[in-house]
């Protein structure tokens, strides 16, 4: 197979401007590069619908007192003879685990997987000495991760998302005062609302059998659950869940499952039976989501963030439906609450919430805070 790494490509030297050990191998992109490459890869996913294959060679146990550039090079000697040119090959982390991106498959299976390891270790047993053969492990990371049958939890496999993290050190320091934003900011409304939330509660419990607070699992940053909280408006004993059905038809058509007028809600279904009285007025005033200011006291949710779906919703998003839930924890408003709510459709939803991401900042923070009691009070998409 021709060489990906023909041209050389060497390690850029360390952040103090010298040269490092491993300045002198060569064939492997330099750490920053093959970061960006894994997130342009999962975006070139994202619409082939071709999945592809992460595979990192830890190296950790082998620079321990010193690198063994003997047994690195001749990793970089097999891969260039094994890879295909489509193929990426770089520094995981640098000095610790090599990255090699198996670009556009089409399939992933475990077939795949075993017929690569298989060549892999061959070729590195006819370069390598088996004593530090016997250090080096390889893992494999399927994207999209629901074709990754060892990903039974259905979360992120946060191994494909190593850009993403490394951003959010870089980010450090703003990402710490907007949670001290969110603590100040939930804690000033429980006070502030405190009569309402009271009077809401008290409305809840003595007009209909059932909890106060309504409790479900939804799924946050990461893909990691939360029980997410709202004052009860539905009747407490149901027979189904209508809403399951109505979600479904809506991601895979996206239109309104009530039909395709503008006016039509996104995520909830117009005269539900199972609302009661009060449920209905404080769902159309939102006083139905004060509770959820407990959730950001947790650290579960954020003041401002995309809305977190449920876990049925999630198993059905297509693959760039879910990098909404990547970066940022989930919100009480945001941006598709205050400029559309229920009044557009899934994919202008997503693309809110995925325009949110990309611009974040502390002042589109309080910018989007502070329209939302405009978009409470205007009521519009609320239901």
């Amino acid at each position: 197979m021709k060489d990906v790494g023909s041209a050389k490509l060497k390690l850029v030297k360390s952040h103090s401007g010298k040269a490092d050990v491993f300045d002198g191998i060569q064939g492997f992109y330099n750490e920053d590069y093959f970061n960006r490459m894994l997130s342009l890869e999962r975006k070139r996913t994202q619409r082939s619908k071709k999945p592809f294959m992460l595979m990192v060679i830890d190296i950790s146990k082998l620079v321990n007192p010193h690198p063994n550039l003997v047994v690195i090079n001749g990793i970089g000697r097999v891969l260039d003879a094994g890879i295909r040119e489509t193929d990426v090959r770089g520094w995981y982390r640098k000095g610790l685990s090599i990255g090699v991106i198996f670009t556009e498959l089409e399939s992933a299976c475990a077939t795949v997987r075993e017929k690569i390891f298989g060549k892999l270790l061959l070729s590195l047993a006819g370069e390598i000495d088996p004593k530090d053969l016997a250090k080096i492990d390889v893992s494999f990371h399927i994207f999209p991760e629901d074709q990754d049958k060892g990903n039974c939890s259905g979360h992120f496999n946060m191994n494909l998302y190593k850009d993403l993290l490394e951003g959010e050190k870089k980010h450090g320091i703003s990402r710490k005062m907007k949670r001290f934003m969110d603590i100040v900011g939930s804690l000033l409304a429980l006070v502030i609302f405190s009569p309402i939330i009271l009077a809401a509660a008290a409305a809840v419990k003595f007009t209909s059998e059932g909890p106060v607070l309504f409790r479900q699992e939804r799924i946050g940053q990461w893909g990691e659950t939360f029980t997410f909280l709202k004052f009860r408006s539905m009747q407490a004993k149901q027979a189904d869940n209508p809403h399951k059905a109505y979600i479904e038809k809506l991601i895979k058509e996206n239109e309104s499952a009530n039909g395709n007028s503008a006016e039509a809600p996104v995520f909830k279904l117009i005269d539900d039976p199972r609302v009661t009285p009060v449920g209905r007025f404080i769902r159309k005033t939102s006083l139905d989501e004060l509770p959820q200011l407990i959730n950001v006291l947790r650290g579960e949710m954020s003041l401002v963030g995309p809305r977190p779906p449920v876990p049925y919703e999630f198993e059905i998003y297509d693959v760039w439906h879910r990098m909404r839930m990547l970066s940022v924890k989930p919100g009480i408003t945001g941006l598709w609450q205050v400029y559309g709510r229920s009044s557009t459709n899934f994919d202008e939803m997503v693309r809110l919430d995925l325009k949110y991401v990309t611009d974040w900042s502390l002042w589109q923070d309080i910018k989007i805070i502070l329209r939302t009691p405009w978009a409470v009070i205007a009521g519009k998409g609320a239901y």
